[in-house]
């Protein structure tokens, strides 16, 4: 784990190495300063030398001086280092969750991710910055400072010894005791954002139904599990500063004690009990800033094994070492093909599919909810891999292919349409990032998306929220159809992407297709019999297995299922999800 955090400081390693010279630089001076008082008591103010005095203060002075411009350049250097560090982390992570299989994908909450680049990433950055400045200073302080106690009177010093023992026993009790709560305070995080997310992301349905209290509640809930751990860890934190200030007071007596009784005696100084004396709180200040870091390293130690999670995982699918970049045409075939998402699934999604589709054919699936339509054609861009057989395109294995190549050739327009802030060129493009203005008018035409662009004052300029919450579904299925086309594919797989368009468009936009793009084979995944019956030959999905392959008349007399879901669009008002209700 530290090894794969350690890689992203690279950028900032000259940060990372001048801070701690500046921390110790720092504490040198602070060290140099009471032995100097030392020497000002005894040898200046308690002999009247004036001379000595005035020299002593002066260079107590300049050290006091270096010690601040020390400090100073410390946390420019420190925030600096500690602020590249996190800005290379969510690099890192965003980077790697773009090379995601949709395998990945599934491992992770969308709130999940959120938390460990946002909240997990601010730990770890502290955390950073406090080792850096703290977890040297408050070290070579307490080492430094322990020495010159030693040096003045061992005797003595003892007492910082017996404090030192005491302190790491209380230390440690507390970490142990606390790691597992900051451990489950980072998921309440994710829940709490998750809850987030959706409510906002879904505000118009909560408002439609009228569950503002009822999603308030959700959230509150959230808020107060989060509320909860949070405080009791903290509570077991607190306890550490009382503790402190009982040793810090508790030492300073006993210092005061057993000093003076050795003044007396003639074992000591003044100015050396003086410099015990400033020298304790150093010793004292180093153990609370020590118990601060274990305190930072506590909860960011969470965060670290949450975020090396993410930038350990690798990609389920990777490109072979001899990748093919090219891809001859659209034929697809399905060769013994079985899936399911998870190893430990006992049934596959997927079973036993065999179909053999030629380039510039159209394609129609049809079948009831969870008949595993989408699951099959994601197969073919390789979204996910089969478990056993082979999906081909173009007459070669889709795992033969260099990723990209393949998924230029294959466009999809999936089930969930998704627009981002941006013009309509913006979106557009996104199909193909070099496309001319007219291209992408082109492109609008064949998907019945130019005429509603044009009643926009602002035409294709016009701003897209972020969503494409300022459009309708159809516009938006529409827009998507249209910048799916843009690619210029040699498969085109349409995933219920017509859904919220009416019959008429969704016939103008198939008839365009055939005549404009006849030689892209066409997928067109729908529940509505309308949009797959003109299609060359339509499949049949059933329970994860093809049920029947034909044309729409071939279909009404041989397949059941088929013929039940057109009974039930055209003639009952039944859901052909039921088999046999009308």
């Amino acid at each position: 784990m530290i090894k794969t955090l350690a890689v992203h400081i690279k950028g900032y390693i000259r940060e990372s190495v001048m801070t701690p010279l500046f921390m110790i630089l720092e504490v040198v001076m602070e060290t140099i300063i009471p032995w100097l008082m030392a020497s000002m008591i005894d040898e200046g103010v308690s002999k009247g030398n004036l001379n000595h005095v005035v020299t002593t203060g002066l260079l107590m002075g300049l050290c006091a001086l270096v010690a601040l411009f020390a400090g100073y350049m410390g946390g420019v250097f420190g925030a600096k280092a500690s602020a590249g560090f996190a800005k290379n982390l969510r690099e890192a992570m965003f980077i790697n969750i773009q090379s995601f299989s949709f395998a990945n994908i599934d491992k992770y909450s969308t709130a999940g991710l959120v938390t460990r680049m946002t909240t997990d990433v601010t730990n770890l950055q502290n955390a950073y910055q406090m080792i850096l400045r703290i977890c040297f200073r408050a070290p070579i302080n307490l080492i430094a400072a322990m020495t010159m106690t030693l040096i003045i009177n061992a005797k003595l010093a003892t007492v910082y010894l017996v404090a030192i023992a005491f302190l790491a026993l209380v230390l440690i009790f507390v970490v142990s005791r606390t790691y597992k709560l900051f451990s489950e305070v980072f998921e309440r995080y994710d829940d709490l954002n998750a809850n987030v997310q959706e409510n906002v992301s879904s505000i118009r349905v909560v408002k439609a139904f009228v569950r503002e209290e009822h999603e308030v509640g959700k959230f509150n809930k959230a808020a107060y599990n989060l509320y909860r751990l949070f405080v009791k860890a903290e509570n077991m934190m607190v306890s550490v500063s009382p503790v402190m200030t009982l040793t810090v007071y508790g030492s300073m007596i006993a210092i005061s004690w057993f000093g003076a009784n050795m003044i007396v005696g003639g074992e000591l100084s003044t100015g050396e009990l003086t410099s015990m004396l400033t020298f304790c709180m150093q010793i004292l200040m180093s153990l609370m800033m020590l118990a601060l870091i274990f305190v930072m390293l506590t909860m960011s130690m969470a965060s670290a094994k949450r975020i090396s999670g993410v930038l350990s995982e690798r990609s389920t699918l990777t490109n072979p070492e001899d990748p093919d970049y090219d891809v001859p045409d659209g034929s697809i075939d399905f060769e013994n093909v079985f899936f399911s998402y998870s190893k430990k699934s006992e049934r596959p999604v997927l079973n036993n599919i065999n179909l053999s589709i030629s380039s510039g054919e159209t394609i129609g699936i049809i079948g009831g909810t969870g008949s595993s339509k989408t699951s099959l054609v994601n197969l073919i861009g390789r979204l996910y891999d089969v478990n056993e057989g082979s999906v081909k395109v173009g007459g070669k294995d889709v795992r033969s292919y260099d990723l990209e190549t393949l998924r230029d050739k294959v466009s999809v327009v999936l089930q969930k349409n998704v627009l981002f802030s941006g013009t309509i060129l913006d979106n557009l493009r996104w199909g193909n990032e070099n496309a001319t203005e007219e291209e992408c008018v082109k492109a609008c035409r064949l998907a019945c998306a130019d005429d509603f662009i044009q009643t926009f004052p602002e035409k294709y300029n016009t701003k897209i929220e972020q969503g494409g919450t300022n459009v309708s579904g159809g516009q938006k299925q529409r827009l998507c159809i249209a910048r799916a086309l843009l690619k210029k594919p040699k498969i085109l797989i349409l995933d219920d992407s017509t859904s919220a368009v009416d019959t008429a468009t969704d016939a103008k936009i198939r008839r365009a297709f055939a005549e404009e793009i006849p030689d892209t084979t066409k997928l067109i995944i729908s529940q509505r019999v309308s949009s797959v019956e003109n299609a060359d030959r339509i499949v049949v999905m059933d329970n994860g297995e093809i049920n029947a392959v034909g044309t729409h008349e071939q279909l009404l007399e041989s397949c059941e299922i088929y013929r039940e879901i057109y009974v039930a669009q055209t003639v009952g008002n039944g859901d052909f999800d039921k088999k046999g209700e009308m």
